[in-house]
């Protein structure tokens, strides 16, 4: 293979990564726990968004809340992870 063909397949490598981390930037899941606490994010992962509803706040009981809060995170997580991996797939990156 020549170099000038390398280099051109290398640019349309770059070039479609960055599509893809402006696409994920662009793009949003939720993560729900029983209806009461939803988190949303990005196809980074990144938090933009924390709901709760006020049946949710238990002054007696913030365990609760906060187990609600962390099922949330960890599901809007997987999501993303999800985005992520359907966002590479077929890129031949390891991993995904």
């Amino acid at each position: 293979m020549d170099m000038k063909k390398l280099m051109k397949q290398m640019q349309q490598a770059q070039m479609a990564a960055t599509k893809i981390q402006e696409d994920l930037a662009a793009k949003s899941v939720e993560g729900s726990a029983s209806g009461l606490v939803t988190v949303t994010m990005n196809g980074h992962g990144k938090v933009t968004a924390l709901k709760i509803k006020p049946e949710a706040v238990d002054a007696d009981d913030v365990e609760a809340l906060e187990d609600l809060i962390l099922v949330a995170l960890q599901d809007a997580g997987a999501k993303a992870d999800a985005l992520q991996q359907d966002a590479t797939r077929g890129l031949g990156i390891p991993g995904c």
